[in-house]
């Protein structure tokens, strides 16, 4: 891996790694995320998962990157702007089959980047270095970085991308506003995690060439957008760093030229490019693109009424049981609505990836458990369903439904080692070590009335408790360090015992989310049902004594003066619930499927043998059974002899055939 690498640094410096940080970076919601710097997970479920992408999968996509190319495109661009090798400019050869290959280097150093901040690794970190300086050797001086363009633009390397030979001239296809986009992502996760301007450096001065590209009113391209999201929130997360008001505001430019026939050229609503963003309401197009498009918009206060009626779109009409977004292959694309089928599904892992960060800026914006709900149905199965437990073997499509006959996945029928694009593997190391990050939340807004003696739940600001992972975590609230810990066995058991330790005796709410599942509701959607009812309640106690509890916006809402020391155990039950799909989804016509906790089942050919068997023939008896030695352990549901496993563990045992929906 490291030999590219030695060559470059042998001839050029490091760039400066300074630690002055902000002190106070800018946020869009008054719902803030609690960093995973906070966050010590000791997790049976997460951890190890973490630890697989942290130990394994980060060096396996580093070597993919040497192996294929990745690293060797930085060096050759770096030459060729240089004019060290002019006179055979013609013959300059770009390795790799996308012109967004950059990307995964890119994504695999903000998946090391999370990693580095609650796992310190110092050659790890090391090795980071290196890289980037790999990536500024490869830097045009005015802060262009595309490494295939700036080796040969003549020569794209896939022929789809069609004649690029003037920046920013194809930008439906080119991808280079999509490499900037996680350049800025991946550098915002790196300074934030190392305190270092290097990536930082290097993200500043291409975003300073964009704002002078396309917020020129001269400029050729000033009416263009990029043909494929992401340097919105890009820009967004290096304006929260800089607070240069320029890149806000080239993000929201973007946004505003969607649609506008009158002053450009549209694309289309494959590139939800066919109407203004204020005035869409459907979800459509590429899925990916999407999901990424509507997190900006969740950013931006005059496009939340927008995201609001495209998320009730999306999950009344177009998701997945599985939390999957995208049902057609042509396209990578959400279909109409309520089309979802299983065995042709595209549910493109990058979707739900995409889908749990705008998920996660729905419930900042309301503070309603309905969004933390959809993201925890993504994480727990539409996102982890793409890598394999050993975590070198990744899905790009995650169908509902496989056989033998419908090579869905790149002309696989199981997982792949990496792929000609392998955006799917990369975007899974980026994301799965930012998890903590996603466990709780706090608001301070009522700090000036938190000393109420009543204690009314609008006055106080507010802990939540979104997921229900085993950790500890130091966490401001309103100048008050609280200690939280957390104990548990979900998803293979209900029980959630949580010790509050403030540093000093406080009143504010704990919010702990009431899953609906538990309750017997989807998040404001019909478009599924359970057909079993809840039996049990789900029950609370307060150092060991019972108590009552009301539901706000979802959350079991915990009124106190809290001391520390002091233990809430909240218990969910989990029951085997049959769920139905609305009967407009024709596919899943007189079907069911089921579920258990926040987990998808499906039936696996590896454990039964008779796949074909009507599922309703059967004589039904239902059981949960742990297996500790199957899948890295799971909980089976066992009806006689049919066996269903949790949906995110299928294809770990060869190849063979499966099925949510059952007859």
């Amino acid at each position: 891996m490291d030999k590219i690498l030695l060559s470059v640094i042998a001839t050029i410096c490091l760039s400066a790694c300074s630690s002055n940080k902000r002190e106070q970076e800018i946020d869009f919601y008054n719902v803030k995320q609690v960093n995973l710097r906070q966050v010590e997970l000791t997790d049976n479920f997460w951890l190890p998962t973490i630890r697989l992408v942290q130990e394994k999968t980060i060096r396996y996509a580093f070597d993919k990157c040497e192996s294929e190319g990745r690293f060797a495109n930085f060096k050759t661009a770096g030459d060729v702007w240089r004019q060290r090798d002019a006179a055979n400019h013609d013959n300059n050869k770009v390795r790799g089959k996308m012109p967004f290959d950059d990307t995964d280097v890119y994504k695999t150093i903000e998946g090391a980047a999370y990693s580095l901040t609650n796992a310190p690794n110092p050659a790890l970190d090391a090795f980071l270095d290196s890289v980037i300086s790999l990536i500024a050797y490869g830097q045009e001086p005015d802060g262009y970085l595309t490494t295939w363009r700036t080796i040969n633009p003549a020569k794209a390397p896939a022929q789809w991308v069609g004649k690029c030979e003037k920046r920013w001239d194809n930008l439906g296809s080119s991808h280079e506003l999509y490499n900037a986009g996680h350049l800025f992502e991946a550098a915002s996760a790196h300074y934030h995690a190392t305190g270092k301007r290097n990536f930082l450096d290097i993200a500043i001065k291409n975003a300073d060439l964009l704002v002078a590209t396309f917020l020129n009113p001269a400029s050729p391209q000033a009416n263009d957008v990029p043909g494929h999201q992401i340097v919105e929130t890009g820009l967004l997360k290096l304006y929260q760093i800089s607070d240069n008001q320029r890149y806000y505001d080239l993000s929201k430019h973007f946004l505003e030229l969607r649609g506008d026939s009158a002053h450009r050229h549209i694309r289309g609503d494959y590139s939800q490019d066919h109407k203004p963003v204020t005035e869409q309401d459907e979800v459509v197009g590429h899925a990916v693109r999407a999901v990424y498009m509507y997190a900006a918009m969740t950013d931006i206060p005059e496009f939340r009424p927008a995201a609001h009626k495209l998320w009730n779109n999306m999950i009344t009409k177009k998701l997945y049981i599985t939390g999957g977004l995208g049902a057609r292959h042509a396209g990578e694309a959400f279909g109409n609505n309520y089309e979802l089928p299983n065995r042709t599904a595209y549910a493109e892992t990058c979707a739900a990836i995409g889908g749990v960060y705008w998920a996660d800026r729905m419930f900042r914006l309301t503070g309603d458990a309905q969004y933390v709900d959809i993201l925890e149905r993504m994480l727990y199965n539409g996102v982890i369903a793409g890598i394999s437990l050993n975590g070198t073997e990744f899905f790009y499509p995650n169908p509902l439904e496989a056989d033998s006959q419908y090579a869905f996945n790149q002309g696989h029928c199981t997982r792949a080692e990496w792929f000609d694009c392998s955006c799917c593997p990369t975007n899974l190391i980026r994301f799965i070590p930012f998890i903590p990050n996603l466990i709780y939340a706090v608001d301070n807004a009522a700090e000036a009335l938190r000393t109420s003696e009543t204690l009314p739940a609008t006055s106080l600001p507010a802990l939540y408790i979104n997921l229900f992972v085993s950790n500890k975590a130091n966490i401001t609230l309103n100048n008050n360090d609280i200690r939280i810990e957390q104990q548990t066995e979900y998803p293979w058991n209900g029980t959630v015992r949580i010790t509050v330790s403030p540093e000093k005796q406080d009143g504010f709410a704990l919010k702990i989310r009431r899953p609906g599942w538990s309750a017997g509701t989807f998040a404001h959607t019909d478009l599924y049902e359970y057909k079993t009812a809840v039996t049990q309640p789900v029950t609370v106690s307060i150092d060991g004594k019972n108590v009552d509890y009301k539901i706000d916006n979802g959350y079991i809402t915990l009124n106190e003066k809290w001391q520390k020391g002091t233990t809430v155990e909240v218990r969910f039950p989990m029951e085997v619930r049959e769920v139905a799909a609305n009967a407009l989804v024709a596919d899943d016509s007189g079907k069911y499927a089921f579920e258990r906790g926040p987990l998808v089942y499906c039936m696996e050919e590896a454990d039964n043998p008779k796949f074909d068997i009507p599922f309703k023939t059967a004589n039904n008896t239902v059981s949960v059974e742990w297996k500790p030695d199957m899948l890295n352990g799971i909980n089976i549901i066992r009806f006689n002899d049919i066996i269903l496993i949790p949906y995110y563990t299928w294809s770990n045992r060869g190849v063979g055939r499966m099925k949510v929906w059952m007859e």
